[in-house]
């Protein structure tokens, strides 16, 4: 609160000040008071003026100084009101309790969106585990009619892949409700993913190769075996048709750190997309040219990462090799079985 915006607010009350100063002037030289009565009459009235002028300064300026420095401070802004003794003065007074009525009314709304988007959320999940049953039964049904067995088994894939994606996407904002963190194996994750793969790798002639994956890292299992799937099949994906496509997988510890990296010999990223990779709905040049893209599933792998406490990070050279690395720190206190 700055002193000449305030003055400039309370001009009206010192023009008024000043008028009746001269009015009470002229009527005590019209009256012919003696000139020390006028000079202490004057004197008085000046001295209890500015001291009500600057006493009301001083304790507005203590109110909304201190929340404007609240509000700065806090990350949650809507939190300030928590901070804030109630004023003595009737203005602050009125704005403490038109924010208390705000903020009332603000978290109702907030209450309610929650419980509509978890009611959402709900239906989506129960909506794709239902999805699933047909799909399993289609699957099996498949293998009574071998005319079409690959391209309904890749169309039936791809229909997998995406509600996985709507899943975990739905999961991933409340992800600490459904991680568990535990000791687990890199090589039996792998394991799952390639035989969950294997009918993609061996028609696309990808060999898979896997070295030095021996290790055990504090993650959730179901989590991570999501999102290697998510980058191996962006590596299946954006392969180059015309050469002997590989994906090598292999994991080094150092610094108390296990490195997990998944490497291809695909077409690669452009250096113009590669620090946009892990944005939402970001398709890039290379997925503009595929159809398939929805640009989600990096995004999706990203945020996962964050909420276990992981780090992923990402480094290629177009039309030469694309390397994605997930870094597991090695820390005890996360093991919820320990």
């Amino acid at each position: 609160m700055k002193l000449k915006e305030y003055l400039k607010d309370q001009l009206s009350f010192i023009i008024t000040f000043i008028l009746n100063i001269m009015i009470i002037l002229l009527m005590l030289t019209t009256f012919k008071v003696e000139k020390n009565l006028i000079i202490a009459i004057i004197f008085i009235l000046l001295i209890s003026n500015l001291y009500y002028l600057f006493f009301n300064y001083f304790r507005k300026k203590g109110f909304y100084q201190e929340l404007l420095n609240n509000i700065e401070l806090l990350d949650k802004s809507y939190l300030v009101l928590e901070t804030l003794q109630k004023p003595s003065f009737y203005e602050g007074k009125l704005l403490h309790q038109a924010l208390y009525d705000i903020n009332k009314s603000m978290n109702e709304y907030v209450k309610n969106l929650e419980i509509q988007v978890n009611d959402f959320k709900e239906y989506i999940e129960m909506w794709i585990h239902e999805v699933k049953v047909p799909l399993a039964s289609l699957t099996l049904m498949l293998h009574n009619n071998k005319k079409e067995e690959k391209n309904l088994n890749e169309q039936l894939r791809r229909i997998e892949d995406y509600l996985e994606q709507v899943l975990y996407y739905v999961r991933s904002e409340n992800a600490e409700k459904d991680y568990l963190i535990k000791e687990t194996k890199l090589e039996k994750i792998m394991n799952s993913i390639a035989l969950k793969n294997k009918d993609d790798l061996l028609e696309n002639k990808i060999d898979l190769i896997v070295k030095n994956i021996d290790y055990q890292v504090l993650t959730d299992s179901k989590w991570l075996e999501f999102m290697m799937n998510q980058i191996i099949n962006n590596s299946i994906k954006y392969r180059k048709k015309e050469t002997n496509s590989y994906i090598k997988i292999s994991a080094i510890e150092k610094e108390k750190k296990v490195v997990l990296t998944i490497e291809d010999n695909g077409i690669g990223i452009p250096q113009s997309d590669i620090n946009r990779v892990f944005e939402k709905s970001f398709t890039g040049q290379n997925g503009r040219k595929k159809s398939k893209s929805t640009g989600m599933g990096l995004f999706i792998a990203n945020n996962l990462c964050h909420k276990l406490g992981h780090k992923i990070m990402i480094e290629s050279v177009e039309n030469h090799y694309t390397k994605v690395s997930i870094i597991f720190v090695k820390n005890k206190y996360y093991d919820v079985t320990k």
